[in-house]
């Protein structure tokens, strides 16, 4: 445009030169007058184009999200089972380890044992089994017959 002007301008008056700025000012005028109404056209379907490309956008990341926020739920739960087993763990030793002292000063005092009155028990009903045989069978609280005199 300006290559034009500057020839138009070398070659001519300045009436006419003046005629050819303002044709080419006119030319520049429609031009923006023509963008402004193909944007005013344009600018809807646009504007709608760019709404439906927002809403696909929102729609992956919001699966994106959830995809992520699913994987790491999983992990913290994971991480929570792990943690609940070792503090479980941590406990029954702790317990054993007070059970176990708790043992020690109870035979130290000399209490007896579960153990200890279970083998006495079993004890007591062989000794009772044994006694049963050697009185004959008798049931408990019979009386023996009584032995005649010696003459």
């Amino acid at each position: 445009m300006v290559k034009k002007l500057k020839a138009i301008a070398a070659s001519a008056g300045d009436n006419q030169l003046a005629a050819t700025v303002r044709e080419s000012a006119q030319q520049i005028w429609l031009a923006g007058l023509g963008a402004f109404g193909k944007t005013q056209e344009e600018g809807a379907k646009v504007f709608d184009a760019l709404v439906k490309e927002g809403r696909n956008l929102e729609t992956r990341t919001r699966k994106f999200a959830q995809t992520r926020m699913g994987s790491v739920t999983g992990q913290v739960g994971k991480a929570a089972n792990k943690a609940t087993a070792r503090a479980t763990a941590t406990w029954d030793k702790l317990e054993q380890v007070f059970e176990d002292r708790v043992a020690r000063a109870l035979n130290k005092l000399g209490v007896p044992t579960n153990r200890d009155i279970q083998n006495l028990s079993k004890r007591v009903e062989e000794l009772t089994a044994s006694v049963r045989r050697l009185d004959g069978g008798r049931a408990k609280g019979a009386k023996r017959p009584k032995r005649a005199a010696k003459k």
